[in-house]
């Protein structure tokens, strides 16, 4: 017999399978998106997402594809739940999931920053970052378009072995 914890670590193991629409070589529990799976006493999962930034596009694919999982392993009744508060960080990528990205071209974030409470300074020139390439390790490097295929990564070049790759962004 499947007791309630066996079944919800079952759930737990079938969601933090999902890949991430827009890194789909990182799972939602790598990129550290997935904040949660529980069961109520009526037999519903619910699992709780949290959104990389408010308004990210691919929240409404998370969600969908995450039910969908639940759902297809027999799971009747599916609840997905956003959670705002921590927002997500970037330092919530797993160590595997930044390997992954470096494995795949990529640069992982560093350290995301770090402020005092009260209000956020207003900030107009862009922060100076040294970002190694994922290819060659290489520290010379350049950024050449802030933005990528998706907002939260830029694209930049090596200098060294002369390849473009993605960067992700620290949040």
């Amino acid at each position: 017999m499947v007791t309630a914890v066996q079944d919800v670590q079952r759930a737990w193991r079938i969601a933090e399978q999902v890949p991430d629409p827009e890194l789909p070589m990182l799972t939602l529990a790598d990129l550290g998106v997935l904040r949660g799976v529980e069961m109520t006493a009526d037999g519903t999962v619910v699992a709780r997402l949290t959104p990389t930034y408010s308004g990210c596009p691919a929240m409404a694919e998370m969600r969908a594809d995450v039910a969908a999982r639940l759902r297809g392993a027999g799971y009747a009744r599916v609840e997905i739940r956003t959670v705002l508060d921590p927002p997500w960080t970037s330092d919530w990528i797993t160590p595997q999931g930044r390997r992954k990205l470096t494995e795949h071209g990529i640069a992982p974030p560093g350290a995301a920053p770090r402020r005092a409470a009260g209000p956020v300074p207003l900030v107009l020139m862009p922060a100076r970052r040294t970002v190694a390439c994922p290819r060659c390790g290489a520290a010379d490097t350049e950024e050449t378009s802030r933005f990528a295929a998706t907002s939260c990564k830029a694209l930049y070049r090596c200098r060294a072995c002369r390849e473009p790759f993605e960067y992700v962004k620290e949040i």
